[in-house]
């Protein structure tokens, strides 16, 4: 298939744009509005539904994309076309699927979605930044714009033009499984981190159109701000359940990012499986069309989440009709229908037959998704360039995410006597341990969403552990032992000049995260007694959120929270052993115990462990950053 693709598709075009001759939405010198009026003009009922129509990959072929007039496809988690596939062979599936839109009788492109969430992390051999949590601890808006543009030159080297990123949740409780999707508990920081979107899309020209979608050319994708809205607030931080606040508090905690992301000229925005004080976000006609596209002016499209008309209703699926006619009404633009599409494409259309759901309404959809594809060039290069799969995994890519590795680290506590710090570690030392379930395994430090939804254990992908890194920042002369769980007596018998521990939670996404005691393993609390109490050591938490540390951080020498970092675990060691400082600040509270949750800065009972914003520094050591730049 992929051969005979590649073969027929410039054929393809050629004929089509032959058969058509000038019309006007193929002609990019003409205006914008008269593209979208002009294709409008020609489109079927069947073809504009089509066009809000999502469907995954694992159903999608050419045929079924002709036949249905297909406007979009979902590359669902763990969705690559084989094991450790190319970037190559990426490209040959996204082709191969455009075939089928290209051949149709107006020839609309696909938009090809992916979560790329912290990096291209669907594709073996991407670069695997911090997630957003970690992100959140840098305080560097900067560095988040450049690792936004790194991800979208490494998700469009495998022919994806899509993100469903950024999240700009504000988690105000870490129980929620999406915790680490969050920035911060604070929203001017998310506010400051939707940096990322002109990263992934290009920053705006001059006297661009206000609150109008922009992607800049073949190097940028279109990205997604998420989850309209409050999905971060929920109570008891239960993944999809009910945000209970009044408007103000919805507008000043919740609300933000969107504004900014909106006038930074985010494509999309996608609709959260939440409810706002018992009323489902994806049925919000106030909030979606009222506020988000009236008052806020935003013109690119809106999206629904994953199978997010299903669970309107409880149980999900009692009642599709209503929840089609009510997520379509209430100003859903595009719906994510991965498996159930024909069913989907079937009750719209008999709404609209009957009057329930509007033409102005389809229109307005349809319009939205037209204007997105235009303005990204989607017509003039609707297929992958093959000069860009070098940016898959670049070299300059992976020290983009090391150097946003070492400023995520927030450091917590550095010795037992404040006056005897225990870090910047001697790269000398004789006998260095290391221990932990989470040292030797990148799997484990780049966390869910990483290769497959949930995540996995294992050097799953293309990296550095945090073993390898300590391993190559020592001098040769240092002996570096790794145990996972050494007994106390062979870790006091063993002449060791200090341990480093790194110990941390397992990947989760998503409701599988929700957690109702945040506490790590017994084994990794006993890795912590059982080393710390034999000889000096450093803790490194892996984590997406705070866990509970409180009862164990007097056996340690030093503390640090290094989130979950991601493929270049390289950056752990640089700054443990003083090629850099620690500059980190928490990007959410540390709570002493989950009794106390939800707990955030400003909270009339605020007692935690570690402060918002708290993190200790240290200074480079001599010679700083010349290892590992």
């Amino acid at each position: 298939m992929a051969d005979s693709s590649a073969f027929h598709l410039p054929l393809l075009l050629f004929c089509f744009l032959f058969a058509t001759g000038d019309a006007d939405y193929r002609d990019p010198r003409q205006p914008l509005d008269a593209r979208v009026r002009d294709l409008m003009s020609r489109m079927t009922l069947d073809e504009k539904i089509g066009q809000m129509t999502q469907i995954a990959k694992e159903v999608a072929s050419p045929q079924i994309i002709k036949k249905h007039h297909i406007g979009s496809i979902l590359i669902t988690p763990g969705g690559e076309p084989a094991i450790h596939a190319s970037a190559e062979a990426w490209m040959d599936m996204a082709d191969s699927f455009q075939e089928g839109s290209l051949s149709t009788r107006l020839g609309i492109p696909l938009i090809i979605g992916v979560d790329a969430l912290h990096g291209h992390n669907n594709a073996y051999n991407a670069t695997i930044f911090p997630h957003n949590v970690g992100l959140g601890a840098t305080r560097d808006p900067q560095l988040v714009q450049r690792i936004g543009a790194a991800t979208a030159l490494e998700v469009r080297a495998t022919g994806i033009t899509y993100t469903f990123a950024p999240c700009i949740a504000v988690c105000r409780d870490p129980r929620w499984g999406r915790c680490y999707e969050s920035y911060s508990e604070d929203p001017k920081i998310v506010q400051e981190m939707t940096e990322i979107i002109p990263g992934l899309q290009g920053y705006l020209p001059a006297e661009y159109q206000k609150n109008f979608p922009y992607v800049n050319g073949s190097g940028k994708v279109a990205a997604c701000a998420k989850h309209f809205v409050g999905d971060g607030g929920t109570t008891d931080g239960i993944d999809e359940y009910n945000t209970v606040i009044d408007w103000d508090g919805l507008k000043s905690i919740h609300m933000p990012a969107y504004v900014d992301s909106i006038r930074k000229g985010v494509a999309t925005i996608m609709i959260s499986y939440s409810s706002w004080n018992g009323k489902k976000m994806h049925t919000n006609y106030d909030l979606i069309t009222g506020y988000l596209k009236n008052e806020l002016k935003f013109n690119g499209f809106v999206i629904s989440d994953s199978e997010g008309l299903d669970r309107i209703t409880t149980p999900p699926r009692a009642n599709y009709t209503y929840s089609v006619e009510a997520a379509i009404n209430a100003g859903i633009d595009m719906v994510m229908v991965p498996y159930t599409y024909i069913e989907f494409i079937n009750e719209l259309t008999s709404l609209v037959t009957k009057g329930a759901v509007s033409m102005s309404r389809i229109d307005d959809a349809v319009e939205r998704i037209l204007r997105v594809k235009l303005i990204m060039g989607l017509f003039e290069q609707p297929l992958s360039d093959r000069k860009m799969v070098k940016h898959l995994g670049s070299q300059e890519h992976r020290r983009i995410a090391r150097e946003a590795v070492r400023k995520s680290l927030v450091l917590l506590k550095n010795g037992k006597d404040a006056s005897k710090p225990l870090l910047p570690l001697p790269k000398s030392a004789r006998r260095v341990l290391v221990a932990g379930s989470h040292a030797n395994d990148i799997g484990r430090q780049c966390g869910g969403w990483t290769m497959d939804w949930q995540g996995q254990s294992g050097n799953i992908t293309a990296g550095t552990s945090i073993l390898s890194g300590v391993r190559d920042v020592v001098d040769q002369e240092t002996e570096v032992v790794y145990i996972e769980n050494p007994e106390k007596a062979i870790v006091a018998s063993s002449n060791f000049s200090f341990a480093i521990v790194v110990v941390g939670e397992e990947p989760y996404t998503e409701y599988e995260g929700d957690s109702k005691d945040l506490r790590l393993s017994e084994a990794c609390y006993s890795a912590i007694s059982d080393v710390c109490g034999a000889v000096e050591c450093v803790v490194v938490v892996v984590s997406g959120r705070p866990i509970v540390m409180e009862p164990f951080v007097d056996e340690m020498d030093a503390l640090v929270a290094a989130w979950l970092p991601g493929s270049e675990g390289g950056g752990v060691a640089d700054v443990l052993f003083g090629d850099y400082g620690f500059s980190g600040k928490l990007p959410r509270t540390w709570f002493r115990r989950v009794e106390q949750l939800p707990m955030n800065e400003g909270d009339a009972h605020y007692d935690p462990l570690f402060g918002f914003g708290f993190g200790l520094t240290t200074m480079p050591s001599h010679g700083a950053g010349v290892a590992a730049e």
